[in-house]
């Protein structure tokens, strides 16, 4: 019973999202070449940003499920981990870099500007998922939660510039728009039951 309290209250949920970071900053500080953490600090940011995304439409399919719902409980430390592993990884890349100069000249790349706009994107998103910020902007605090899904397209597009590889971003993105497009069907086809037309 103990070990179930712990395990529901935020700290433990915080501790297990920092695990992986905490090696890898472990690593950057031994002296590990920051350009081979830039790959597992931006698919970690990737991967939780996605499992935050997924949860609404698994809980349109899965009604029942306890896990699902436990998550969506915890949804915006989902959000706030995926922020934390993007920051990370900026700080790597900028870091790896060295020189501003270096830094500036390659954001007309697009593997480079993509990721810059993601990051740019997700800074308000993180700043505001708290309970103060949801009770302070009402409606504007959903609007703003919106702005994930084109911060996940050009996390998309970053990883396949980047990697130069479709494979392996795909294999993580098609699961999410397959779950959207059931989300979007989903709630229009309750609309619609709702309001029949003609009716």
């Amino acid at each position: 019973m103990m070990i179930k309290r712990l395990l529901n209250t935020p700290y433990a949920f915080w501790a297990i999202l920092s695990l992986p970071s905490l090696a890898m900053i472990n690593a950057a500080l031994s002296g590990a070449d920051l350009e081979g953490l830039l790959h597992p600090t931006g698919e970690f940011s990737a991967r939780l940003m996605i499992l935050a995304m997924m949860l609404t439409p698994l809980r349109m399919l899965l009604p029942n499920s306890g896990t699902v719902h436990w998550l969506m409980q915890r949804r915006r430390y989902l959000g706030v981990a995926a922020f934390g592993y993007a920051a990370l990884h900026t700080l790597y890349y900028v870091t790896d870099l060295g020189l501003f100069s270096t830094v500036v000249a390659e954001l007309t790349t697009p593997g480079i500007w993509t990721g810059w706009v993601a990051f740019l994107i997700f800074v308000p998103m993180a700043l505001t998922s708290n309970g103060a910020s949801v009770r302070r902007l009402g409606l504007i605090w959903k609007r703003l939660q919106r702005f994930v899904y084109p911060a996940a397209v050009l996390t998309l597009l970053h990883w396949i510039f980047v990697a130069n590889n479709i494979g392996p971003a795909m294999v993580h993105f098609v699961p999410l728009a397959g779950l959207e497009v059931y989300r979007i069907w989903k709630t229009r086809r309750a609309s619609a039951q709702e309001h029949p037309v003609g009716a």
